[in-house]
């Protein structure tokens, strides 16, 4: 290598960053690959109760003022033997959700249905510490966990009770629906990228023998299962993900069934989607700490390993996504090693096929997957999701340093505004999300992108210009969607009362 040792260094480091990113993109294809290879072996119970068991469901809440009681409903709609169902209503509110609550427990016991009111006040362990609390007084073999924002349909239970007659499955998860997908661009971007993780990685995994995670709602776990994993720990900010990795660990069999879908909510708000983003996020990587070495050190095939590698570090693609941003126009205008006629043929194009086309190959496939017959409809919407991707790395990335560094945060819920339809408002409500100056930081790095678009376009370098428009795009709406909910014409709530989101 010759040159400047500053522009050899940055020129490294550009090629480190972007063929770790590579190396992400081309896991994208291999869960492709796993998926297409495992799409027809669908899971089927192994026999059936002929007597079926009891069944808890745990619904752990906090401050959910809008939808608490739809949430109720839903449950006493399981289409389960009442003399055999327990309901938990695990309340850490400091709101009025618990009148709501106590109302609907009181309503539900007078329908003859055995369900308790459980509320505590401090909030120990957050909702990994209700569940444990629960736990204490729970009476069901098996435990259907549903968060606030979920909707479950009558057939839940009894389309996943019947997997535990094999006495090795530890948990059934069902697939996420989206209440809300078409209620704004926001949402069905969103409902791309779940769909993404539920539709192809869940079922690859699944089907292909690969460790999977349960959701943190909607899915059913054994009892005996959680008890023998260690039960429910409460030092990462993601214990689904903790709980499921110690139960596969131990030898418990997981199941995820596609075709099961239950319906929830999702956040209507960049602020609440943020800050969403943000826990799941942390939490991942302090899993990824606390679980990777065992993992490594277990008798597991090398590719369980190697898939679970992923799955744990993937989210330090947005870290790398940050040093790109910083080093995409400095590092190759400042080295040889990055020009020449055969950068094209020997780098850009490689790069791209692996770590921008993957992305957009991925979300198509889900989407077909998804809907075989108006999936192509939202293929309009991938620029908006590769750019939306792109504008929350930078919240994302310092998630990833809060947990490397051990920096201790609360879990932080995100608001459900009970939105099921577009005419629907949400920004009259009572809850807001917490305001931060990562906006503003977002914004700066937009303006970067929009200088770096004009010198781009005065040099005639058009083939860069959608690349670095993606960029300027998502920081560009990520900062300008959180910092609009901070003006006045936001401020028409019915309270004041700021809940963290």
């Amino acid at each position: 290598m010759h040159g400047n040792p500053g522009a050899v260094f940055l020129a490294v480091s550009y090629l480190l960053v972007v063929g770790v990113l590579a190396l992400y993109g081309f896991h994208r294809y291999c869960i492709l690959y796993l998926y297409l290879k495992h799409r027809n072996d669908v899971p089927k119970p192994q026999g059936h109760f002929d007597e079926l068991p009891r069944v808890t469901v745990q619904l752990p809440i906090f401050n959910e003022l809008y939808v608490v009681e739809r949430l109720l409903k839903a449950v006493s709609e399981l289409d389960y033997p009442r003399h055999l169902l327990q309901i938990q209503v695990l309340d850490d509110s400091t709101d009025e959700t618990c009148v709501l609550a106590e109302s609907g427990v009181k309503a539900l016991c007078e329908q003859g249905f055995d369900v308790a009111y459980i509320h505590r006040v401090d909030r120990t362990g957050f909702k990994a510490g209700a569940l444990e609390h629960g736990m204490a007084t729970c009476k069901g073999e098996f435990i259907l966990i549903l968060d606030a924002d979920f909707v479950p349909k009558p057939n839940l239970l009894l389309d996943t009770i019947h997997y535990f007659t094999n006495p090795k499955v530890g948990m059934v998860q069902s697939r996420w629906g989206h209440i809300n997908r078409d209620y704004s661009p926001l949402t069905r971007i969103q409902a791309m990228f779940l769909d993404g993780h539920l539709v192809l990685e869940q079922t690859a995994r699944s089907r292909a023998g690969r460790f999977i995670n349960f959701n943190g709602t909607g899915g059913l776990w054994r009892r005996s299962c959680i008890a023998a994993s260690g039960g429910w720990q409460h030092d990462t900010l993601t214990e689904d993900l903790d709980l499921s990795y110690r139960a596969q660990l131990g030898g418990w069999k997981f199941l995820f069934l596609k075709d099961l879908i239950t319906p929830a909510e999702l956040p209507v708000d960049m602020n609440g989607f943020r800050s969403q983003q943000h826990r799941w996020t942390k939490g991942s990587i302090q899993t990824c700490k606390k679980i990777l070495g065992t993992v490594w050190r277990s008798k597991l095939p090398l590719l369980v390993k190697l898939e679970a590698t992923v799955h744990l570090t993937s989210n330090f693609a947005y870290l790398l996504l940050v040093f790109l941003c910083v080093l995409l126009q400095q590092a190759p205008q400042s080295s040889e090693l990055l020009a020449g006629p055969w950068r094209a043929v020997l780098f850009d194009v490689p790069v791209f096929v692996l770590a921008s086309l993957s992305a957009a190959v991925f979300y198509a496939v889900a989407q077909r997957e998804n809907d075989g017959k108006r999936w192509y409809k939202e293929l309009i919407y991938m620029p908006l999701l590769l750019a939306l991707g792109i504008g929350m790395s930078v919240s994302n990335a310092k998630a990833v340093l809060e947990a490397v560094f051990g920096h201790e945060s609360e879990f932080t819920r995100t608001p459900k505004y009970g939105i099921e339809r577009k005419k629907q408002r949400w920004n009259a409500t009572k809850y807001r999300s917490i305001k931060s100056l990562l906006p503003l930081v977002e914004l700066g790095f937009a303006v970067y992108f929009t200088y770096f678009m004009v010198n781009a376009a005065r040099e005639g370098q058009w083939f860069s210009l959608p690349f670095l428009a993606l960029f300027q795009g998502g920081f560009a709406y990520v900062s300008w969607s959180s910092i609009s909910q901070w003006l006045p014409r936001w401020e028409s709530r019915t309270g004041d009362e700021a809940v963290t989101a």
